[in-house]
């Protein structure tokens, strides 16, 4: 807008500085003099407002001076070459004031006395008008329409109002990966997919990898599409590679023939956000399939995992907060998130497997942007352990699970002399989980966050698990190996060290992290668990070990090593390397 302003007032001054003020009669000199006089005030208004610089506007007053005296120049050659060839006018002469003038001399012009002066002719002050407004045309165009785009200003009909609405982003990540299984592990039949197995009705060759090192390359992107209702309302979606089996993973790996990745639905919600006249977003409400409400570490939920129902959380801002948002350097607020989900809707049953959530957590910010984040949380779930059928039944298959990873205790619910099988889970899981994020920032850039999860399944009953079995046995992750159902395994937790950046975002951001894992078999459902530690599931042991580093805006490598043991029951250790190369945008 600047430079729009400058050539405007340059195109006024210039056209002002090539009318001769002598060449005018009184009442018009005296307006172009206050003309004139306008302009530099309107310059001088311009300089004390901001809008140009006292050098700006100098260098301009000194190129209308020099380009008015180019174009006065000019028109002098033009009028000679008109004017060749018949009487003369008279010869200028310089006057008291420094300013050519005209002589006067007689004509034979009816006996008048005609005085010549130095005047622009029309035709000049036209090529002059003309070619300064043929400069102005181009350059002034693009600083218009480079302005537009800035400010985004409004061109009717050029496009639809809601396009103003849409917001698109998204992440892609490509990684290379090492399954690598220890050479003391049991031998390969003796871990059961328990997928395949109720999925298949029986045992066909159903067995977990304990024994092949494994190489692969995978890719995960995922595109968010999230639209402005109101001020208030929202409704997003999210697309991802993976497939509809696997809750708790996205990836694709390479090498299916070159056959073309699946693509489905990841998240599809309405969002709510009010917020109090103070500006202070006391509620958020979502339902649909809807990102993880809780504040978590992937003890109990894995990263990829999305909820299918309704949540909400109210926030207090405590006293000694200095900010409106949460995320302000000294917001302390306490807050109290609620949320019930359907796990699996079952159509010829009314026993839906459900899931009741509550969480009470503070944040409290500290004047050196240190923070403290502290949460318990309690998760019901309804109907998700196993019923054994009645005899040569199969009223109650819909009691198994629709996925699993490993580590639960399972127990045959087919009560069937056939081959025909199902398992479910043995124990029912109410869980306990207390968190904890403590980020240190007195040494930004570089914080140090201490991170901690602990989980119990108080829903653990032994006495309970040995009426469903009625007799039959409680299989840990074999079909070899069998437990007690009093020998409970239900606690889990998790800590970790994180030093460097939060989040890597700029090129030269980095970050280290150690953590230790320790989740018993029946601490969660390990259905949804982390995907990664171990392959996924519980029962399992070790130590995580990485880092990361920016190489340009948001983009950044990184890598893992997870190294994990058997808890209980046959050996099984896995060793994890992944390197990844991360994008967002």
């Amino acid at each position: 807008m600047e430079k729009i302003v400058q050539k405007t007032i340059l195109a006024v001054a210039i056209s002002l500085a090539t009318l001769p003020a002598v060449n005018l009669y009184a009442g018009e000199r005296e307006d172009l003099l206050e003309l004139r006089a306008t302009t530099l005030k309107l310059i001088e208004l311009l300089v004390e407002q901001g809008v140009l610089t006292r050098e700006g506007a100098d260098k301009l007053l000194a190129q209308a001076k020099q380009q008015a005296a180019a174009d006065v120049e000019k028109a002098k050659r033009a009028e000679t070459k008109q004017t060749a060839g018949v009487e003369p006018a008279a010869t200028p002469k310089q006057g008291a004031e420094g300013k050519q003038v005209a002589k006067a001399e007689p004509t034979a012009e009816g006996g008048k006395k005609v005085v010549r002066v130095g005047y622009v002719p029309e035709f000049v002050r036209n090529e002059i008008r003309e070619q300064v407004r043929s400069e102005l045309r181009e350059d002034v165009t693009k600083d218009v329409l480079a302005e537009a785009k800035n400010e985004r200003w409004g061109i009717p009909g050029a496009l639809p109002e809601w396009t103003s609405r849409i917001k698109i982003s998204g992440d892609m990540r490509l990684r290379a990966e090492s399954d690598l299984y220890s050479s003391n592990n049991a031998p390969y039949g003796t871990f059961v997919n328990w997928n395949d197995v109720n999925d298949n009705d029986g045992f066909n060759n159903s067995f977990i990898n304990t024994d092949e090192n494994r190489y692969r390359g995978r890719v995960r992107l995922r595109l968010n599409v999230e639209g402005k209702v109101t001020d208030d309302l929202t409704a997003s979606t999210r697309i991802t590679t993976g497939n509809t089996n696997n809750p708790v993973s996205t990836n694709q790996t390479l090498g299916n023939y070159f056959g073309p990745f699946n693509v489905v639905l990841d998240q599809a919600y309405l969002k709510y956000d009010h917020a109090r006249d103070d500006g202070y977003r006391n509620l958020t409400l979502w339902g649909g399939r809807i990102p993880d409400p809780w504040m978590h570490t992937d003890l109990v939920w894995d990263d990829d995992l999305n909820f299918d129902g309704v949540a909400g959380t109210y926030r207090w801002r405590l006293p000694g907060s200095d900010g409106l948002m949460d995320d302000d350097v000294r917001s302390r607020s306490l807050y109290l998130t609620l949320g019930g989900f359907m796990v699996d809707e079952v159509e010829l049953s009314s026993k839906d497997k459900t899931l009741l959530g509550a969480q009470l957590g503070t944040k409290w910010g500290f004047q050196d942007k240190s923070s403290l984040n502290v949460a318990l949380a309690w998760y019901g779930y309804n109907n998700i352990s196993g019923n054994k059928n009645s005899l040569n039944s199969t009223q109650n298959d819909y009691t198994a699970p629709q996925y699993v990873q490993k580590g639960n205790s399972m127990f045959d619910i087919s009560n069937s002399p056939t081959p025909y099988q199902q398992f479910g889970l043995a124990s029912d899981f109410k869980l306990l989980d207390f968190t904890f994020k403590y980020d240190l920032a007195r040494f930004d850039p570089t914080h140090f966050i201490l991170s901690g999860d602990y989980v119990q399944n108080y829903g653990y009953d032994a006495h309970k698990i040995r009426n469903r079995l009625d007799g039959g046995a409680m299989f840990i992750d074999s079909s070899i190996y069998t437990g007690d159902p009093s020998d409970k395994q239900n606690e889990g937790y998790q800590l970790k060290l994180t030093v460097g950046s939060p989040e890597i975002l700029l090129p030269r951001n980095w970050q280290v992290f150690l953590g230790y894992k320790y989740l018993e078999r029946d601490a969660v459902l390990d259905a949804f668990t982390d995907s990664d530690f171990h392959l996924g599931g519980t029962n399992a042991k070790g130590w995580i070990l990485g880092g990361s580093y920016g190489i340009t805006d948001n983009t950044y490598v990184s890598a893992r090593y997870m190294t994990a043991d058997e808890i209980d029951g046959p050996t099984l250790g896995i060793d994890v390397v992944q390197v990844d190369l991360n994008t967002k945008f």
